[in-house]
């Protein structure tokens, strides 16, 4: 019995899954994890170092759900073929495939090298790719059906200093919903999960404090999102609710995709709330 039940959905929704997560090891992957533990999924997280995969594990332990943490490297395909056929070995079958690993840095485009581009591509759109191919051939296929959810970023505008991984995310969104078209006829559904700005310890450590402080002023929502609100979209997704979701890119952002900062702009603002006169048109 899990003592730590999920605060949105029923126990036991998810019972019997086999889920695979990668990056979970931190932020939003590890939240998608427990979430999916706490609703009786069997989750298998995985990333490149071993240390926080395993506190994961360790975590969803703790209040009685049933993990396992592997260790690889997404980019390297015999890597990924290895721990996908470990999954079935021990567990059986793959339901679930959340293609959460990734990474970029900041940078002006004309300074990123063919390495540093190289570097940001081959993780986010071959290790995907790795991920996505290995779990189709060797369970969704012969199993009949499965699961894959691609996280990507938002906002689809131009992100200057983010070329790479703009290039990249844009690439998964594609591929998402060309394997959508492609893979329906073995029962296999994808969609691609694209969020804005969420309050992990790598937004609040790792950037720097003006940016963590001004940010939420973006979003029009006026705060940034939770990392148990991205776990639960994924979760929904994974239950039999989300069975006719494929091929959808879905953001999460507060709506920064659409406008940028607070409505209406922040200015003076006369009587019955409206504008200056000089200023209405």
């Amino acid at each position: 019995m899990i003592s730590q039940p999920s605060k949105i959905f029923a126990p036991g929704l998810l019972d019997a899954t086999v889920c695979l997560v990668s990056g979970a090891g931190s932020g939003l992957g590890r939240e998608t994890a427990m979430e999916l533990a706490r609703l009786g999924a069997t989750v298998i997280g995985c990333g490149r170092r071993p240390e926080p995969i395993e506190e994961t594990r360790a975590a969803i332990e703790a209040f009685g759900g049933s993990a396992d943490a592997v260790a690889a490297d997404i980019r390297d395909e015999d890597a990924v073929a290895a721990m996908v056929d470990g999954v079935l070995e021990r567990h059986g079958r793959l339901d679930l495939l959340v293609n959460n690993a990734g990474g970029q840095f900041l940078a002006p485009a004309e300074t990123i090298s063919a390495k540093g581009f190289r570097t940001v591509t081959e993780l986010n759109v071959q290790g995907t790719w790795n991920m996505t191919h290995a779990a189709a051939t060797k369970a969704f296929i012969p199993q009949g059906g499965g699961k894959v959810l691609s996280v990507t970023l938002s906002p689809h505008n131009g992100m200057p200093g983010m070329v790479h991984s703009g290039a990249a995310r844009a690439a998964v969104e594609n591929m998402m919903r060309t394997l959508s078209v492609e893979w329906s006829r073995y029962g296999i559904k994808l969609c691609a999960i694209a969020p804005g700005q969420f309050d992990t310890e790598v937004f609040r450590t790792k950037y720097p404090a003006q940016v963590v402080e001004t940010v939420p002023r973006t979003i029009p929502l006026g705060r940034l999102g939770r990392p148990e609100e991205m776990a639960w979209l994924i979760a929904y997704l994974a239950s039999p609710a989300g069975d006719f979701f494929s091929g959808a890119v879905l953001t999460i952002d507060g709506a920064r995709d659409n406008w940028f900062g607070s409505w209406p702009p922040q200015m003076q603002m006369g009587e019955a709330g409206e504008p200056p006169a000089e200023e209405r048109r």
